[in-house]
This record gives structure tokens, sequence and C-alpha cells, in this order.
């Protein structure tokens, strides 16, 4: 960005920080949704493909930005530096369990009987784009929260990491709007509804965003947890929803190979600029 945005940039508070951050990262969604109002068919190679790129994305920052940074905060705090990332982690599947549990949401490429949750009468397309929306609260989180890390500043906190992770996390919801976008497509649905439901699935990410970073904000001993909570929801998510969702139609190669991408680039990304 150019210098004088990048300067007022870093003289907001953390919390709007995470917000325009996020909402950034909603954009993306956005952008990747409106793939709809230019075909109607994709491949679904390449569909699995840009979903496994996601999850190799969210693996790779579940580590680099939020797992590696919980356990440096957690030495010398007069307990095994492991716990806290251990706990949180835990804790961040058990949450984002417990929501899959209760909200109705059916994933891309099962039948309307297979959905998930909460029995409902909710419509197909309803429930898939709820799917997404589980993909994008731990997203979300996860920016907020490195945002408000910054608060402290702490060596392993930097501005630079938590732009690298809000990049990150944009990158990939590019083909997370595209996955719930498409399949809406297909089925029939007009071009711009398809559009507003697929940007729709991330809006709960500035929501998410905001409570991440104003929670580490007023207690500065949940950061470590919280971190590594970030981390433990997405790691859920793509072992949970992702990546079996990319290899459903069996092209395992090539979706293996798509994972291994999304997750060298957000590694680069994070070295080179956090």
């Amino acid at each position: 960005m150019p210098v004088n945005l990048a300067q007022a940039f870093i003289g907001l508070s953390p919390v709007v920080q995470a917000l325009l951050a996020t909402l950034f990262t909603w954009g993306v969604t956005a952008l990747g949704a409106a793939a709809v109002f230019l075909t109607k068919e994709v491949s679904k190679k390449l569909l699995d493909s840009m979903l496994a790129f996601a999850g190799g994305v969210m693996i790779a920052a579940s580590y680099w930005s939020l797992l590696a940074p919980a356990i440096e905060m957690s030495e010398g705090k007069g307990i095994p530096s492991w716990i806290p990332p251990a706990v949180g982690f835990l804790a961040g599947g058990v949450f984002m369990r417990a929501i899959d549990m209760v909200l109705p949401h059916l994933h891309i490429g099962l039948e309307r009987s297979d959905a998930e949750g909460i029995q409902t009468s909710w419509r197909r397309s309803t429930l898939l784009v709820l799917a997404i929306t589980l993909h994008n609260i731990p997203e979300g989180l996860a920016v907020g929260v490195a945002f408000g890390a910054l608060a402290y500043g702490l060596p392993t906190a930097s501005l630079a990491g938590a732009v690298s992770l809000a990049l990150g996390i944009g990158l990939q919801n590019f083909p997370e709007g595209f996955a719930v976008s498409m399949p809406l497509r297909r089925e029939g649905v007009s071009p711009r509804k398809c559009f507003m439901m697929g940007q729709m699935s991330a809006v709960v990410e500035p929501i998410a965003g905001v409570i991440g970073a104003w929670a580490v904000m007023i207690a500065q001993p949940i950061l470590p947890y919280a971190l590594a909570f970030a981390a433990g929801a997405m790691i859920f998510v793509v072992v949970e929803e992702v990546i079996p969702e990319a290899q459903r139609s069996g092209e395992t190669n090539i979706t293996t190979m798509a994972a291994m991408l999304g997750f060298t680039i957000m590694m680069v990304l994070d070295v080179a600029l956090g």
C-alpha cells in the first residue's frame, strides 16, 4: 500500500486494524463468488484443487502465524511452555465441534439428507452457505487475535506477521467464495443470488475478527491460549471439512499437491513478511 496509507494503518488501534483486515478477507471472498457472473460450469478438478489449496494455507497459518507465537509467548510463565498452546489448541477444536453439531449445514457434493447439525427445513442452498460460513469463523478469529496481540509490543507479535496472516487468509478465501457460489449456480440459482449468498458466507469474519482482537486486548494472559485456540479451530475445519470435500471425487494426487502449494505459499508469506 502507499506509504501514507501504511502509516495511517499503523496508527490505528488493533481492533480497527483487525476490522479492516477482515473486511479485506471478506472482500476477497466476494471476488471469488463473483465468478458466477462469468461462467455456469467449472471443472470439478479445479474446484477440488482450489479447496485443497485453501486447506494448505489454513494448515500453514495455524502453525507459522498462531501456534509458533503461542509457544514462544508461553515461555517463562512458571508453567511448562506447552500447556497454553496445547489447552488452547484442543479448546479450539472442541469449540468448532460444538458448533458443527448445532449449526445446520451441508457439505459440498452431498445430498440434502446428509445435512449435519440440528434438523431443519432450510433450503439446500442455505445449508451449503452455512457450511462455508463454518470455515470463516476461525479465520476471522485468527486475524483478530493476531492484530490484538500487537497491543502488548511483544517481539513474537509483529504487524508484518498479522498482515501476512490476513493476506494468506484472503488468498484462500477466493476459492472458498468460488466453492460456495458455483455449486449453487449449477443448481439453477440466479447469478446475482449465487454471488450474494457466496459473499455472505464470509460476513462472520469481521465479527469474529473484532471479537478476537478485543478479547486479547483486555486480557493479556489469555493471548497464547487465544492464538492456539484459533489454530485448533482452523485445523478442525481443515481435517473435518476442507480436505475430505476436496478429495471426495477421488482426485487425491492433484488435491494433495494443491494443498502442499497452499501450505508453501502461506509459509513463505509468513517467514518473508513476519
